[in-house]
C-alpha cells in the first residue's frame, strides 16, 4: 500500500487520543512513525528511526515506538531498554501477534489504538506516572 493511502486510512486524532490516555497512566512514552520507504527490514528500521528520533533520550528510558512500513505491509515495536528489562521478548511478540490479528479483522485506526492501549498497560503496571517527566515525546503519527 502507498504509505499516502494509508495515511488516509487512519483517524489520527483517534491514535493521538489514546496515545495521550495511555501516556497519563504511565511516565512512559509512545510513538507511531508511518515510513514512506521499501523496507527489507523492519525491526532494523525501527531501530534507526528509535535513534534519530532520538527517543532513549527520556528520562526513564521507557520509550515504545510502533513502527509502519506500508510499502511492504509489515510493522516493528521497539521499546526502549527499561521497558524491554521489564517485559522480554515473549510480551512483544504476544504484541505483534495481536497487531498482525488486528490489522486483518478491523480498520488500521482500531488496530493501532488497540495496540497503544496495550503498550499504555504495560508501561502504567511497570512505569506509573511520577509528575515529573511531562510529555517528552510529541503525542502525534510522524512520518518520512
Amino acid at each position: 500500500m502507498h504509505p499516502t493511502d494509508f495515511l488516509r486510512t487512519l483517524d489520527e486524532e483517534k491514535i493521538v487520543a489514546a496515545i495521550g490516555e495511555a501516556e497519563r497512566r504511565t511516565s512512559g512514552q509512545i510513538r507511531v512513525w508511518i515510513s514512506r520507504k521499501q523496507i527489507a527490514d523492519p525491526l532494523a528500521a525501527a531501530k534507526r528511526r528509535f535513534n534519530k528520533l532520538r527517543m532513549s533520550k527520556t528520562r526513564h528510558r521507557n520509550a515504545v515506538l510502533l513502527y509502519f512500513a506500508p510499502r511492504t505491509r509489515q510493522f516493528a515495536i521497539i521499546g526502549d531498554v527499561a521497558v524491554h528489562e521489564k517485559c522480554g521478548d515473549a510480551f512483544w511478540q504476544k504484541v505483534a501477534v495481536q497487531l498482525t490479528h488486528d490489522i486483518r479483522e478491523m480498520p488500521m485506526t482500531d488496530a493501532i489504538t488497540n495496540t497503544v492501549r496495550t503498550i499504555g498497560d504495560l508501561l502504567a503496571a511497570h512505569f506509573p506516572q511520577d509528575g515529573l517527566c511531562g510529555n517528552e515525546i510529541p503525542d502525534r503519527i510522524e512520518h518520512d
